[in-house]
């Protein structure tokens, strides 16, 4: 005991930080400061998660475009516990992303981002921010077909800001095409300069944290007066406060462990992120896909009209980043308590929900085309021979089912084409098949006279009474 002393009475005079832990340690907590503040200390744990799980991934992880897939190929399939560790990274990301915007909807919710905590909350927008463009550069760094295409996505949705767009896209890419030095920065970005600005940002908010103190929870008809509220707390801290250790510490860590035991499940049970077919820029048809959380997105870019979407690709995550950074600005003062701010919680009930519709929209992914599709069978055509027949065939092979459904059969990226000989006429369709449309390709030098009249005798059957011949009524 006396030389374990001696060693901490050394080691504070040298660093100072067994008097700093200390200090942290005995720092008073507001009273009521119970399950619902578990969140912000779990993210940091998610992240202590994700740079062990990250530096064990890059012990064999080759950062180039010849290598990077063949070597999460190796670590997945052959490296000792390789899928595991890349599990635990894949869900760590997922958890840390889910805990740091339940942490700011708390914190939002609970009235936590008012005065003197209005940086608070700046740096926490800024963290949710550099966590989602960590988990994208994660995403990309897989460097199959679906991470080069979305990294491509990207780009483009960066090269319609206005001014610095062109310039923004060619930072993204390396240049002016995806090649070596586009996994190179992407690299750089995941394992040196976000990790490093994320550490900074976690410092100061933790500093702030400290500093402010803990909020209380919110009564009902007690608001936060800028030129009272400080004096306030102090007393209430000194009347009724709780020691951070280990009243707070130990319930923290009670959940932290929970959440390590969740995604070592995940990773052990699911595993790690499926990976695609290796990048090949000939498939110009590639559909990408991201990972879960930015399907809200995804969705909302692909059901938009074509018009509008150059514009919704700049404008919402920039007004997303000015409403969350604008809200302390906005309001720092008066009520915090949610029963007492009905358009605060309406505001997150109507945001929550629409991104939870878009997020299954993104799910179901109804405007991609389903290339698996299977062929329309004699069954379906509602004869085995003839032109019609003919016709069906040519629409099977030309991958036209892909994209449209007939009876509930085929893809849902164009119209439903069930019905479609009630809604335009033979000369509409022809114009049509051999123009094209937006998505559509053009057919007109693809098929032969003949072709296209059996495509059209067959179109010609489809429609509400009596479409298909042979059809049991």
């Amino acid at each position: 005991m006396k030389q374990r002393k001696k060693l901490f009475r050394w080691l504070d005079d040298r660093t100072g930080l067994v008097t700093l832990i200390e200090s942290i340690a005995a720092h008073p907590a507001a009273p009521g400061v119970k399950w619902k503040y578990v969140f912000g200390s779990a993210v940091l744990t998610a992240f202590i998660l994700q740079v062990v799980t990250g530096i064990g991934l890059l012990t064999t992880y080759v950062s180039s475009t010849g290598g990077a897939f063949e070597s999460l190929q190796y670590i997945t399939r052959k490296a000792p516990l390789g899928a595991f560790l890349r599990g635990m990274h894949y869900w760590g990301a997922s958890m840390m992303v889910i805990l740091i915007v339940t942490h700011l909807l708390r914190v939002f919710l609970m009235g936590s981002f008012k005065f003197p905590r209005e940086l608070n909350w700046v740096t926490g927008v800024l963290l949710l921010a550099a966590t989602l463009a960590m988990a994208f550069c994660g995403q990309i760094m897989r460097w199959d077909q679906n991470a080069v295409f979305g990294l491509v996505a990207a780009a483009k949705m960066a090269g319609h800001v206005p001014l610095i767009g062109p310039w923004l896209a060619r930072f993204i890419i390396g240049g002016d095409v995806v090649g070596s030095y586009t996994l190179s920065r992407i690299f750089d970005m995941h394992v040196f300069v976000l990790p490093i600005l994320l550490v900074s940002l976690i410092g100061l908010h933790v500093h702030l944290v400290l500093r402010n103190g803990v909020s209380e929870p919110p009564v009902p008809g007690r608001g936060v007066d800028p030129a009272t509220y400080r004096s306030t707390y102090r007393d209430m801290l000194r009347r009724d406060g709780v020691p951070f250790w280990p009243t707070v510490v130990l319930r923290d860590f009670v959940f932290a462990l929970c959440v390590v035991l969740v995604v070592l499940l995940l990773a052990w049970v699911v595993g790690p992120a499926r990976l695609d077919n290796p990048p090949d820029p000939s498939l110009i048809n590639a559909q990408p896909r991201p990972d879960w959380y930015f399907w809200w997105l995804f969705a909302l870019l692909a059901l938009l009209p074509h018009a509008l979407e150059n514009y919704f690709m700049v404008l919402t995550p920039l007004v997303i980043g000015l409403v969350l950074l604008s809200v302390p600005l906005v309001s720092n003062r008066g009520e915090r308590h949610p029963g007492r701010r009905p358009l605060a919680v309406a505001a997150v009930v109507v945001i929550l929900s629409g991104i939870a519709a878009l997020t299954v929209a993104g799910w179901h992914e109804d405007w991609s085309p389903r290339v698996h599709a299977p062929p329309l069978t004699a069954n379906l055509i509602g004869v085995s021979s003839g032109p019609v027949y003919e016709g069906a065939m040519v629409f099977n092979k030309m991958g036209c089912l892909f994209c449209h459904t007939i009876e509930g059969h085929g893809g849902k990226r164009g119209p439903d084409l069930t019905e479609i000989a009630d809604e335009l006429t033979r000369d509409q369709l022809t114009l049509r098949i051999m123009n094209g449309a937006y998505n559509m390709p053009v057919f007109g030098r693809i098929l032969s006279t003949e072709q296209t009249e059996n495509l059209l005798d067959f179109l010609a059957t489809r429609k509400k009474s009596g479409f298909a011949i042979g059809k049991k009524q």
